[in-house]
């Protein structure tokens, strides 16, 4: 089964710039598709499959709230004190390193609907990598295949995992969603619909 990686460990400097330095996005509140109002990171963590047990956020140590929420919604917490993007996935894919491939989630990304999530985890049992298109853009989360530990632990700072895209059997998963490329790097993304 595949292992669900967070991260969940960037500052959010757009955010912060319009919102104020005091202002995680994370923990911001966001009216959900469902038309409940929680933090970014509570959304993200419920789109997650219940099928998906294995499930690690990646964040940094001050961020308690953020450690509070992972840990009831039964996610492992990996602490780092780095808010690049390859670090991050490097160090849960190395804590994680028994699983069968990983699914590659981002905290700031709260409208994905969990039918697409499922989708990208299917679609990973015939493809090295699965990633879900919307409009013809590429979006979150992605799969990849345990062949791609290695890969994915050699990841280092802002670097994400994208360019390895290019060296495998990618299987492109169509969804009707335009939550797939909704991050919410400023305030007035909070809101679905808007």
């Amino acid at each position: 089964m595949v292992t669900a990686i967070v991260l969940a460990a960037g500052q959010g400097s757009r955010f912060r710039a319009e919102a104020g330095v005091d202002q995680d996005k994370l923990l911001a509140r966001c009216v959900g598709r469902d038309g409940v109002t929680r933090p970014v990171i509570e959304q993200v963590l419920m789109t997650l499959p219940e099928r998906v047990v294995a499930r690690w956020v990646v964040t940094t140590p001050e961020r308690l709230e953020v450690i509070r929420l992972a840990q009831l919604y039964g996610c492992e917490v990996l602490l780092l004190h780095s808010s690049g993007m390859g670090d991050s996935i490097a160090a849960a894919v190395a804590a994680s390193a028994a699983a069968e491939g990983w699914l590659i989630v981002l905290g700031d990304m709260p409208f994905i609907l969990p039918s697409s999530i499922e989708q990208v985890i299917a679609a990973l049992e015939e493809a090295d990598i699965s990633a879900p298109v919307h409009c013809g853009q590429y979006g979150h989360p992605v799969a990849f295949g345990r062949s791609f530990g290695p890969a994915l632990m050699a990841l280092t700072g802002d670097r994400g995992a994208k360019p390895l895209f290019a060296s495998a059997g990618l299987r492109e998963v169509a969804v009707d969603d335009p939550g797939i490329l909704w991050d919410v790097d400023v305030p007035t993304l909070l809101h679905y619909g808007m």
